[in-house]
């Protein structure tokens, strides 16, 4: 599975402005909608839901919120680099600023587990994210996250 099955070029946001946790999570729904055709406050509760279980926020600044949606008929993935940094109740307690949605079929199953550790191993690499924090289009974004993902750079 790469991030290019899971993620398309307009589901990248290159300068988000978001607040808040949930600030977030409102933005990202209501994006996720328009590129899904899924109902915003679905997704929403989707993902308010998955965070009450225990945050997202896996450290060093990334998140990778996530849930799984009736309805949906693939994998959805969408990218966001954030302005500014925002309080996430990571796991190591620091901002978040690159975040990646994951949304997978209500019976998606392995799947939805390969996606998200298809996405967090990208995202434990150092190189990747500090290339993801200087960049601020969409496309440079896409080709960054892309790029690693297919296998044309190692990790570092």
């Amino acid at each position: 599975m790469e991030i290019s099955d899971l993620l398309a070029p307009e589901a990248v946001l290159g300068s988000l402005h978001a607040r808040s946790k949930k600030q977030l999570m409102h933005d990202l729904a209501a994006r996720a909608a328009q590129l899904s055709g899924l109902p915003e406050g679905r997704i929403f509760e989707t993902l308010l839901e998955r965070e009450r279980l225990g945050s997202t926020g896996m450290g060093q600044g990334i998140a990778i919120p996530h849930g799984r949606l009736a309805g949906l008929p693939r994998i959805f993935g969408m990218f966001a680099r954030l302005e500014s940094p925002i309080p996430y109740d990571a796991i190591d307690d620091q901002p978040v600023d690159l975040v990646f949605l994951l949304l997978s079929p209500e019976d998606a199953g392995a799947d939805h587990l390969k996606a998200l550790a298809r996405v967090s191993r990208l995202l434990r690499n150092h190189a990747t994210c500090e290339k993801l924090r200087a960049a601020g289009k969409p496309e440079v974004l896409y080709a960054v996250l892309t790029e690693h993902s297919n296998g044309h750079q190692q990790a570092a």
